[in-house]
């Protein structure tokens, strides 16, 4: 299927946006109703894509549904999640069903129906390269059109004033784990491919969970329902030193507020590096239910069979990792508590071992000379989420999810979602096209007064006292 190119307005677009993932889509949708706004957004895939590996059933996405893609920045949104209920008829049934934490499947069909509806999203565009013309005061972005096996079909150039870069995360391997994923026909995989390939890894004889967050509690948790009692065969180890609970307490959550994100702004550099690497049980913990129906699982099969041939072991690193032969693995692993070392010989491998921001390096070369850095060569980023660049430059490039090294654990987290998109996009118009709340968070994480915060028409009205007359 071929796709005649497409013609490119005369004038400067205001706001190309590279990828479309969640962040990203949640600006196209608040940015639709905006007429004097000529957006439009890139994306190389052929559709809406949101993890498909990991759709497992009955598998929740760990925010509530108010962290849709525009709800906590415009409730009256056409494109929120009781929208697309509504549309769906199914609006009663979600009523009575009583879930404040939908399933991911569900998440991702949401998605789907509001990518398929905005006009102003291209998929199958390939981005190659962004430059600033100085000339022309505009950005030049070339990108190719592909077509659906991913080949180019024809090539093109559109000028805008301003960026947004979505392009996300990428599954992360270990280094001495990658020659395994690599290899042709070894069993050795990442969590993103896991249902792709689940029939596979359920024919294997013994099976290795690596990563102790949520992904990999998700899969061992699928991999022992779909095994008979007694002959699981299988093996769960991670860095961390415990299966450890994400943090899910009213006030710890208030870490995912734009008062936090601000308050993190504007720490030291270093400050903020210590506070991320610290902060892994806020993002990269475990579900408290799904710990509980893991052990509700282990549990149950100690019943008839004693118990489980299931191994769950933290606290451990994988130094090195070969093949056997031509169909096993042996994991060199190190505990690091006692220091000891073991090997230990599986038939396949599962890598839930996170994602890592994508380097913006290969889009942004042709900008490199203006991008402003921190001491470690990361990109600065603003409070409006744009990166700082020479002043010679007028347009502005905002980036979404790939600001965890200057505005903290939200940057990845879908409920400020929709709040950074407004950000955006108050910015970009420059005015308060959508009114955003002075304080979000009952803590105070500074030592400010936290009454500044306060809009004034919150602020407790003083009683003036009646006065007789004369």
């Amino acid at each position: 299927m071929t796709h005649p190119p497409r013609h490119e307005p005369a004038t400067p677009r205001d706001l190309v946006g590279i990828g479309i993932g969640p962040c990203n889509l949640s600006l196209a949708a608040l940015a639709h109703p905006l007429a004097e706004l000529d957006a439009v957004f890139y994306e190389q895939r052929p559709g809406f894509d949101w993890h498909p590996g990991l759709l497992i059933e009955g598998a929740t996405i760990q925010v509530p549904f108010l962290a849709d893609l525009v709800t906590l920045a415009d409730p009256t949104s056409p494109w929120s999640f009781l929208s697309y209920l509504r549309n769906r008829e199914r609006l009663f049934p979600f009523y009575f069903a009583e879930r404040f934490h939908i399933q991911r499947a569900e998440y991702d069909a949401y998605c789907r129906w509001v990518a398929e509806a905005l006009p102003g999203l291209r998929f199958c565009h390939q981005v190659d390269s962004v430059r600033w013309n100085p000339e022309r005061d505009v950005f030049e972005v070339d990108y190719a059109q592909l077509d659906t096996d991913g080949e180019t079909e024809t090539l093109g150039r559109t000028y805008t004033r301003n960026i947004v870069l979505g392009i996300g995360t990428a599954p992360y391997v270990p280094e001495p784990l990658q020659p395994l994923v690599d290899a042709p026909g070894v069993p050795v995989l990442h969590a993103a491919d896991y249902l792709g390939h689940r029939d596979a890894v359920l024919a294997a004889g013994h099976v290795t969970v690596v990563g102790s967050g949520q992904s990999g509690a998700e899969i061992f948790l699928d991999l022992m329902r779909h095994r008979p009692p007694g002959q699981e065969q299988l093996h769960w180890i991670g860095r961390t030193e415990a299966f450890a609970p994400m943090e899910y307490s009213k006030l710890g959550l208030e870490h995912f507020t734009p008062d936090y994100t601000r308050y993190f702004h504007a720490l030291d550099e270093l400050v903020r590096d210590r506070l991320v690497s610290a902060q892994w049980q806020l993002h990269k913990g475990i579900d408290a239910g799904t710990l509980a129906a893991i052990h509700d699982e282990l549990y149950r099969r100690t019943l008839h069979t004693g118990w489980p041939d299931a191994v769950l072991t933290p606290g451990v690193r994988v130094r090195t990792a070969g093949r056997i032969a031509t169909s096993r693995i042996e994991l060199h692993l190190e505990h690091l508590q006692q220091g000891s070392r073991t090997r230990h010989t599986t038939d396949a491998v599962i890598l839930a071992t996170g994602y890592r921001e994508r380097p913006l390096g290969r889009i942004l070369a042709g900008l490199d000379p203006y991008v402003r850095r921190d001491s470690s060569e990361r990109p600065l980023i603003d409070g409006e989420f744009r990166l700082v660049l020479d002043p010679a430059v007028s347009g502005s490039v905002y980036v979404q999810n790939a600001e965890l090294h200057t505005h903290g654990v939200g940057a990845p987290d879908l409920g400020l979602a929709a709040w950074r998109s407004a950000t955006i996009l108050n910015s970009l118009t420059g005015k308060e096209t959508y009114p955003l709340p002075t304080r979000t968070a009952f803590t105070t994480f500074g030592l400010d007064d936290p009454a500044e915060r306060v809009p004034q028409a919150r602020q407790p009205k003083r009683l003036i006292p009646l006065v007789d007359g004369p």
